[in-house]
């Protein structure tokens, strides 16, 4: 009896990212997708189900690897809008590579909608957690005076979601990382 070759699931899982955030979910073959992983096509349904299902988890690992790193970017010690300034600089500063591969959580939302339940489950409840973290960082902020009287808490976050958006988008189109950390600084100082 053939033995299946192992692999390391979290390796072919953050292949498989790479590729659905360079292609969409549409975009992407089965075979672009093995050949990434460096798995077999029974490999993959034994461990993943199919290409939706490998799908699905790939999306949540993203989602969860990208808020997570905001979100404890945001945790940062000190005066909580510099913490805020610090954590969108820290993501307009990362690796050109990595910038310009895409966010798979935005392709998402851009190829899906609300078409789809499960994968509008899975970007809602990313969306739940950053706006959660950026809620409690504002709410800081306004007791230490740093955050402008007449700004809502609820209008500012849903204002840095589509800032993070927005700035994601323009990395995939080839904003450069200091074109990035400038839509940054400039979204700090509206919330002065």
């Amino acid at each position: 009896m053939a033995r299946h070759k192992e692999f390391d699931r979290d390796n072919a899982l953050h292949a498989a990212i790479g590729v659905f955030s360079e292609h969409g979910y549409e975009g992407t073959s089965t075979d672009e997708l093995l050949r990434a992983m460096k798995i077999s096509r029974q490999s993959m349904y034994d461990t993943f189900g199919d290409k939706r299902g490998l799908y699905l988890e790939a999306l949540e690992r993203y989602n969860a690897d990208s808020i997570g790193k905001i979100v404890a970017d945001l945790r940062l010690p000190g005066q909580p809008i510099k913490a805020l300034e610090g954590a969108l600089v820290a993501f307009a500063s990362r690796p050109e590579a990595e910038a310009k591969r895409g966010c798979l959580g935005v392709s998402a939302i851009c190829e899906f909608g609300r078409t789809d339940a499960e994968i509008g489950a899975l970007t809602d409840s990313a969306g739940r957690a950053l706006h959660s973290a950026l809620e409690i960082l504002l709410k800081q902020a306004r007791s230490a005076g740093e955050l402008a009287y007449d700004i809502q808490i609820s209008d500012a976050v849903h204002f840095l979601g589509a800032t993070l958006s927005g700035m994601k988008i323009s990395a995939r189109n080839g904003a450069s990382p200091e074109i990035l950390r400038r839509i940054a600084r400039l979204a700090v100082r509206s919330l002065r």
